[in-house]
């Protein structure tokens, strides 16, 4: 058996199916705007509910659904039958998936559903099954081959259902004109959150910096530079502005120099004019891609008459996860 090429026929097989779910987007009587739109409008919860494959697929549609502005939470359609359809407020909207659309457990909650006027919206293979006869909008998950070599075994239609998960989601987060600073809000931890949270100014070293003026000697200078511990002295004018750095780089080109003194200015063999940024409120992952496509460790934070307000060294991103 050669199992890499199974691999690729599986991968190849749900490909093709997702494919031609989006060609019948045109042809299908769904109308995806007027989904989003009584979604966005609703002043209650998307309710999300299945059971076996399609219900651990509707924890993860919910979960991202959650995660991208829309209020939503997943409800197992036995724990509602038993005390949990109270959950379901009268505002509320239900999402129910069940690829044949006859799950007994999902079914028997639809009556209750109607009884209390409460759209649903459904995701099954059959517009006539009995899910999709109570639902007021209908999502069409079908799928003509299951990578499963027996075809039975959820696989094709489990990856289409959760793609379909995820066109909601964007198609919402378009609709809501969902910004980078509001995901960041709804993933303060982790390292998505830190990437999209997680700012210069908060990560800034700010005090006891090793400065020096543009007339030190470079052997005082090289004393700051151990004391500072952040491998480099930042150089400044009469009027505090930052003209240069030396770098621990600096100094061993400077070694090599035959007309080398430790008696000389530091202004001499420091690194003339470099990067400063003067936006402190610049995410932090930002400021990561500066420092590396500059191929600097330290990045200088100035103020708009170009005056020192803090540094960022590599380090300091490092070891708060910044990627």
């Amino acid at each position: 058996m050669n199992y890499k090429e199974l691999a690729k026929e599986v991968l190849l097989t749900e490909a093709n199916e997702l494919e031609i779910a989006a060609q019948k987007l045109d042809n299908d009587e769904i109308d995806f705007e007027k989904v989003v739109d009584l979604i966005v409008n609703c002043k209650g919860k998307l309710i999300v509910t299945g059971v076996g494959k399609s219900g651990l697929v509707g924890t993860k549609i919910a979960a991202t659904l959650a995660s991208t502005g829309t209020s939503s939470f997943f409800l197992h359609p036995t724990e509602a039958m038993h005390g949990d359809l109270g959950m379901i407020g009268k505002e509320d909207i239900v999402l129910g998936i069940s690829y044949s659309g006859e799950s007994e457990e999902l079914i028997q909650i639809l009556p209750h559903l109607k009884r209390f006027d409460i759209p649903l919206i459904a995701m099954a293979r059959h517009k006539e099954s009995t899910l999709g006869k109570y639902a007021d909008f209908f999502i069409n998950i079908n799928v003509t081959k299951e990578a499963c070599p027996l075809d039975t075994a959820p696989t094709s239609s489990t990856t289409l259902t959760m793609a379909m998960g995820d066109v909601l989601a964007v198609c919402l987060m378009k609709k809501r004109e969902f910004k980078k600073e509001d995901f960041a809000s709804f993933h303060p931890g982790g390292s998505l959150g830190k990437q999209l949270f997680v700012k210069v100014d908060d990560l800034l070293r700010k005090e006891n910096l090793p400065v020096v003026s543009r007339e030190t000697k470079l052997k005082d200078a090289i004393v700051t530079m151990s004391e500072g511990r952040i491998g480099s002295v930042i150089v400044v004018d009469e009027n505090q502005k930052v003209i240069a750095l030396l770098s621990d780089g600096d100094l061993r080109r400077a070694l090599m120099s035959d007309d080398f003194s430790l008696d000389c200015s530091i202004e001499k063999v420091a690194t003339k004019n470099p990067k400063l940024i003067n936006d402190k409120n610049l995410l932090a992952s930002d400021a990561l891609h500066i420092i590396e496509d500059y191929k600097i460790q330290l990045l200088i934070v100035v103020d708009s008459s170009e005056n020192l307000v803090g540094v960022l060294h590599i380090h300091d991103l490092i070891e708060a996860g910044i990627k």
